[in-house]
C-alpha cells in the first residue's frame, strides 16, 4: 500500500486546509473560462465542464506534478475550430482521441525531455504572452454576451466597479491573513454584495446554463478508415503538441516556484489518458491551464488533493450546484484572473532588458508576439528555439581559435579550441596555410570536437589540398565520438588520424 501512495505522491505531508481552498478556488476560476471556450469553438457549454472535471481530476492523480492544474484550454480548443466548422463535432472528439494516443507514446518513448531544450528567453516570452492572453480574455467579458458590442451606462459602471472591488480585496486581504486564499474571499465577499443588494450585473448563467448529468461514454461516430485519418491526424498533431508545449512549459514553471521536479514524461502520459477519455465522454480535450495552475500555488497548494477537489467541485456544480453558480458575477471571476495575469507577467524581465543579449530580447519578444495575436503556443515556442539555437550556432562558429606551432622536427602543429561543426567551417578552413605550411602538419583537437559531416566535409577538403602540394595532414586528440564519426564516413573521406595511446585514438 505505502508503495503505491509513493507511486502516486500521496504520501507527501498535506496541508488539508490549503488543499481544500485552493480547489474550491480553482473549480471558480476554471467554470467561466471553460465555458466560455466551449461556446467560442462551437461545442455545447457541457463540453468544456466535462473536459475541466476529466482533465483535472486524471492529471491530479496521474499527472507529472502535484500542484499542476489541467483543464478544458482554449489553446488546445482553439485548433479545433477549423474541424468543427468543416466536420463537426464527432470528427472532433475522434481527434482528441487520436491526439491523446500521441501524447502517451510521446511520454512512452520519454520525449518530454526535450523541452529542456527551451531557453530561458523563451520562457520568459511565453508567460509575458500567455499573461497578456489571460488578460485580453478577461477584457472580452466587457462585451454584451453573444455580441462584439461592449456595455456601456450603468451595466459597464457596475461590472468595472465590481471587478476594482475583487482586485482591491485580492490585493488587501494577505495583508491580514494569508491562511484563507484572498482569490476566494474576493470571490465570496462580491457573490455576497451582489446577492444582498440585487445588484444587476452579468452573471454566469449569461454564459450559458452550466446544469446537466455526469458525462455519458460515447463512440465518437466515425468511419475507421484512412481518409479519416487522414482529416484528424493533422489536428490531433497539432493539439498533442500545443497541450504538451504548454504543459510541460507550465510543468517548469511549477518547479522553479516550488523549487521541486517534476516528471515530464510521466505528464505526458496523464495527458495523453485524459484527452482519451475526452474523446469518449464528451469532453472538449484540453491541457494544463497555467493561470489556474498560478492561482492554485497561489492558495498555498502543494499536494495533488487541491486539482482532485476542483475536479469534484466542477462535477458537483454540474450535477446539483447549477442554480447556485449560475447566480456568481462574471466580474468577481474576471477580477481574480486580472490579478493572476499581473503576478504570471515576469516583471523581471524588464530589468533583465539592461543584461540580456539583443538577440535574447528579440528572442523574448517574438515569443510574446506569436503567443498575443496568433494564440499558438506551440508555433510561438518552436520559432523561439530555432532563433535561439541559430544564434547560438553563429556565435559558436565565431569563436573557434587555432594556436600554431613548428616542433624541434619542423613539423608545424595547430591546437583547435571551440567546436567543429557546420557553422564554423568557413573560419576554421581560413587558418591553415597551405601553401607555405611544412610537408607534415598535425591538428590537434585535444580542446575542441568534430561535430557533423560538414566538419568531416571540411577536414576531408583540407586533407586533399595539402595531398596537392605533396603534403600530409594528420588528426591527433580525437575523442571517441569523433573518432565513430569519421569512422562512419570513411568511404567518403580520407582522413589520417595519428595512433596515441594515452587517448587510444586509432589509426585510420
Amino acid at each position: 500500500m505505502q508503495k503505491v501512495l509513493n507511486l502516486f505522491d500521496f504520501s507527501q505531508k498535506v496541508n488539508y486546509k490549503n488543499e481544500i481552498f485552493a480547489g474550491l478556488t480553482v473549480a471558480m476560476t476554471m467554470i467561466p473560462e471553460s465555458l466560455s471556450f466551449a461556446i467560442l469553438a462551437g461545442f455545447s457549454p457541457l463540453t468544456g465542464l466535462y473536459a475541466a472535471f476529466i482533465m483535472g481530476l486524471i492529471t491530479a492523480i496521474l499527472g507529472g506534478r502535484p500542484g499542476l492544474i489541467s483543464g478544458g484550454a482554449g489553446a488546445t480548443v482553439i485548433v479545433l475550430i477549423p474541424l468543427m466548422i468543416s466536420h463537426g463535432i464527432e470528427y472532433v472528439f475522434a481527434t482528441i482521441v487520436l491526439a491523446g494516443v500521441i501524447q502517451i507514446i510521446i511520454g512512452i518513448f520519454k520525449l518530454g525531455k526535450f523541452i529542456r531544450l527551451v531557453p530561458q528567453s523563451v520562457m520568459y516570452g511565453f508567460v509575458n504572452g500567455l499573461a497578456i492572453v489571460i488578460f485580453m480574455s478577461q477584457i472580452n467579458q466587457l462585451k454584451v454576451q453573444g455580441t462584439d458590442n461592449w456595455l456601456s451606462g450603468n451595466p459597464l459602471y457596475t461590472m468595472l466597479g465590481l471587478i476594482a472591488l475583487t482586485i482591491c480585496v485580492v490585493f488587501i486581504f494577505p495583508k491580514f491573513t494569508k491562511k484563507i486564499p484572498a482569490s476566494l474571499v474576493a470571490i465570496a465577499v462580491t457573490f455576497a454584495l451582489v446577492i444582498v443588494f440585487g445588484i444587476q450585473t452579468k452573471t454566469v448563467n449569461d454564459i450559458a446554463n452550466i446544469g446537466g448529468g455526469f458525462p455519458p461514454f460515447h463512440i465518437p461516430n466515425v468511419a475507421l478508415s484512412f481518409e479519416v485519418l487522414k482529416v484528424i491526424f493533422p489536428f490531433a498533431l497539432i493539439m498533442s503538441t500545443v497541450g504538451l508545449t504548454e504543459g510541460l512549459l507550465t510543468l517548469n514553471l511549477v518547479d522553479e516556484i516550488t523549487n521541486t521536479k517534476g516528471n515530464s514524461n510521466r505528464e505526458c502520459i496523464a495527458q495523453g489518458t485524459a484527452n482519451i477519455l475526452n474523446g469518449f465522454f464528451f469532453g472538449m480535450g484540453g491541457c494544463p491551464m497555467i493561470a489556474q495552475t498560478l492561482v492554485n500555488l497561489s492558495a498555498g497548494a502543494r499536494a495533488r488533493l487541491s486539482g482532485i477537489i476542483a475536479a469534484l467541485v466542477i462535477l458537483l456544480i454540474i450535477l446539483f450546484g447549477a442554480p447556485v453558480i449560475g447566480k456568481m458575477p462574471v466580474a468577481a471571476l474576471v477580477g481574480v484572473m486580472i490579478m493572476v495575469s499581473v503576478g504570471t507577467f515576469e516583471w523581471a524581465s524588464f530589468k533583465a532588458i539592461k543584461r540580456f543579449p539583443k538577440s535574447d530580447i528579440f528572442v523574448m519578444i517574438v515569443v510574446t508576439l506569436i503567443t498575443v495575436f496568433l494564440h499558438n503556443l506551440a508555433l510561438a515556442v518552436l520559432i523561439g528555439v530555432v532563433i535561439s539555437a541559430l544564434v547560438f550556432a553563429w556565435e559558436s562558429a565565431k569563436r573557434i581559435r587555432a594556436r600554431k606551432f613548428v616542433d624541434d622536427e619542423g613539423v608545424k602543429h595547430y591546437e583547435i579550441f571551440g567546436p567543429l561543426f557546420f557553422g564554423s567551417t568557413t573560419a576554421f578552413a581560413e587558418k591553415f596555410d597551405v601553401m607555405d605550411d611544412p610537408e607534415e602538419v598535425i591538428i590537434d583537437f585535444k580542446e575542441s570536437r568534430v561535430v557533423d559531416m560538414s566538419a568531416i566535409d571540411i577536414l576531408n577538403k583540407l586533407t586533399e589540398r595539402y595531398n596537392t602540394q605533396g603534403k600530409t595532414i594528420r588528426l591527433k586528440h580525437l575523442s571517441p565520438d569523433c573518432r565513430r564519426l569519421i569512422k562512419n564516413a570513411e568511404n567518403v573521406v580520407d582522413i589520417n588520424i595519428i595512433e596515441d595511446p594515452e587517448y587510444g585514438v586509432l589509426k585510420n
